[in-house]
């Protein structure tokens, strides 16, 4: 005869370790999803934690004062970074109107300062009622940049092939073009090199290589200029390394300058 206590104790424990095995991939799943939308449309992608080699070898010749030394970088904490500049429909959706110069709804946002992308950063936190969205510290932007890759490039060293992954001088006309039509990074990053120059939340300091702490470095506590990656439509191939850096005063507004979004994980 079935014993009925012992399978329904059986049965019982079958169903709380389904029950367990289910609920908690959906409660990591919070935290840790691959890839993230926002209410207004902007893509994410999550980038790991890991270590990196930042900046540039002092013997290549296109190495600049200030990418010098090259230092190890380790990256604590996995975050979100945006598939994409921010663009124009979506700079719209949170401030209600486009200071670009090169409009189009899908091209990146432009003529933007450090401190109008802070205001959006707050609007957008406010709007969705979170404090996780802000702006990637330098060290996170080449960490993610690089994907990775220790070369010139997220693709390689030559600079032949940077029209097949990149907007610039060589091939733009002169002007902005929508996000995401370029070759992604091995992580799936689009416009990583050229399109615009990317905001990141650091000051500039030319020398703060030579004294980076070793982990999750976010620059000076002070300074004049704020850092600018990645560079643009309108430059060289040098400029557009994964180790090259910029720098302006933060309420500068140029058609050069837009940025990307990063997020903290999690509601």
């Amino acid at each position: 005869m079935l014993n009925f206590t012992r399978f329904q104790r059986q049965l019982a424990h079958g169903v709380l370790l389904t029950a367990f095995a289910t609920l908690l991939p959906l409660s990591a799943s919070a935290q840790t999803d691959k890839t993230f939308t926002n209410s207004i449309g902007t893509e994410f992608i999550l980038i790991p934690a890991g270590s990196f080699t930042m900046g540039t070898d002092e013997n290549d010749e296109d190495a600049g004062e200030d990418e010098t030394p090259q230092h190890r970088v380790s990256i604590s904490q996995a975050f979100y970074l945006g598939k994409y500049e921010v663009t124009q429909g979506e700079w719209v959706a949170v401030m209600g109107s486009n200071p670009s110069k090169f409009k189009g709804r899908s091209n990146p946002v432009e003529q933007v300062s450090w401190n109008d992308v802070q205001t959006f950063i707050q609007r957008l936190n406010a709007k969705e009622g979170t404090n996780k969205y802000r702006l990637p510290t330098e060290a996170e932007w080449e960490y993610a940049a690089r994907a990775g890759t220790k070369s010139t490039y997220s693709f390689g060293d030559d600079a032949g092939q940077l029209g097949a992954y990149a907007w610039y001088d060589g091939n733009s006309g002169d002007q902005t073009h929508p996000v995401g039509q370029k070759k992604p990074n091995p992580w799936g990053l689009y416009d990583m090199h050229g399109n615009v120059w990317e905001w990141v939340n650091d000051w500039y300091d030319k020398s703060y290589y030579s004294r980076s702490p070793s982990t999750d470095p976010a620059g000076s506590s002070s300074g004049r200029y704020r850092v600018l990656r990645g560079g643009s439509w309108s430059l060289s191939a040098g400029f557009l390394r994964s180790a090259g850096r910029g720098s302006i005063s933060p309420d500068s507004r140029y058609d050069l300058d837009g940025f990307r979004l990063a997020r903290f994980p999690g509601q």
